[in-house]
């Protein structure tokens, strides 16, 4: 197979000559570019203005052209200007399939119309031309795949940028704030319903590495933010939905611990949603495996909300415990603690303990007269209960036997 001949000083300057005389003809080329696109999408007119594409078009049409008159490859302006177009298309939304093959559209055009011209008649002419068909299309090829490049950076900057402001928004929302206008921009950066219900969950920063995958196959779909504490996830309730729901999923994904706040009606509400799912998360003890629903948790949530009375009725009510031998306070504690889980029933509660049902009446009796009160007295029990978990959430009870 005999070897391509190489072009000559003679090959460019006829080459030059024919695209001479192609410059002269670019605004009608560009005229049946732009009608080629059209009926090949409506997309293109849907997204870029006629005359702002008309006039980037020849712009880019003229360069091209004379890149391929041109005999140096430096410097290459029509990649530079392919390169600014590809950033352009991007922000204006144009798909990038549409984008290459607006190129691959333009370069066929410009060839053929080399191969008709009137330059192109001459035989020697020609032959320059057919001699020249790999460095067009390589021309035309590059073209297409600078400004793919640059749309693809640019496409991922622009929704970097539009996660960050999503993001953005929805801490905002979070936190509290309720600026006008919040919650409908929180929506649409989010894809999310401005309304309906919603509810919070929030996490120990030592269970967080479960929840870096999404948790698909649910039918729920969770929003999450990490923070410096704790991770806090947005779910929102479709259909059928409910926080049984929410509970059982995060159940069968993690092992705890984190509160879940009650159903709000919006995105307007997530601040109130995220405090009193953060107040669930307290109600927690430090050993704690569960995801917990505040409604579920409400006497245990109004101790932990005040501290100081906390602590108060850890005194007062369990004041005389305090004083006794750590082993025979958390044997006390205990099994008032199993007797309650149990609600109340002495066999049940004997049997998790592993002893016999008078062993647990023995104790529940030498508790009352340590605490000064009585079990079969609701208020007494209320008091002794809210204790109980006082003590608890401080971190000193073991929840090992319950």
């Amino acid at each position: 197979m005999a070897a391509r001949r190489r072009r000559t000083g003679q090959d460019w300057k006829l080459l030059a000559e024919s695209c001479a005389a192609l410059r002269e003809r670019v605004p009608e080329l560009v005229d049946e570019h732009l009608r080629r696109l059209a009926e090949h999408s409506p997309v293109y007119g849907e997204v870029v203005p006629y005359d702002q594409h008309w006039r980037e078009t020849e712009e880019a049409m003229r360069i091209g052209i004379e890149t391929i008159a041109a005999a140096r490859e430096e410097p290459r302006r029509d990649l530079e200007y392919a390169e600014d177009t590809g950033r352009r298309r991007a922000q204006q939304g144009l798909p990038l399939e549409l984008l290459v093959h607006a190129y691959r559209s333009a370069g066929y055009l410009v060839w053929d119309a080399l191969l008709e011209g009137p330059a192109a008649r001459e035989p020697e002419r020609l032959r320059v031309l057919m001699r020249s068909a790999t460095a067009v299309w390589a021309a035309v090829d590059a073209q297409a795949a600078t400004a793919a490049e640059a749309y693809r950076a640019a496409e991922t900057e622009l929704r970097r940028r539009t996660d960050e402001q999503a993001q953005a928004l929805l801490d905002a929302l979070l936190e509290g704030q309720s600026a006008p206008g919040l919650a409908a921009r929180a929506a649409a950066g989010l894809d999310l319903p401005e309304h309906g219900p919603y509810a919070v969950v929030v996490l120990r920063p030592e269970r967080r590495e479960t929840f870096h995958r999404p948790l698909r196959g649910t039918g729920y779909r969770f929003v999450w933010r990490m923070r410096t504490d704790v991770e806090v996830g947005v779910v929102a309730l479709g259909a059928g939905q409910d926080l049984d729901g929410v509970t059982e999923v995060l159940a069968g994904r993690c092992s705890g611990p984190g509160g879940v706040s009650p159903v709000v009606g919006g995105l307007a509400e997530l601040g109130p949603a995220r405090r009193l799912a953060e107040l669930a998360l307290r109600t927690c003890p430090p050993d704690a495996t569960e995801v917990v629903r505040l409604d579920r948790r409400i006497p245990t949530a109004l101790v932990v909300s005040r501290p100081e009375l906390a602590d108060r009725l850890v005194t007062d009510v369990l004041g005389a415990l305090l004083e006794l031998e750590p082993a025979d306070r958390a044997v006390l504690l205990e099994t008032l603690d199993v007797w309650l889980a149990c609600e109340g029933s002495a066999g049940r509660a004997a049997g998790r303990l592993y002893c016999h049902r008078n062993t647990v009446f023995n104790r529940l009796r030498r508790l009352e007269q340590l605490t000064s009160r009585s079990l079969a007295r609701p208020r007494d029990l209320i008091e002794m209960t809210l204790a109980l978990d006082a003590y608890r959430l401080s971190g000193r009870l073991s929840g090992a036997a319950r």
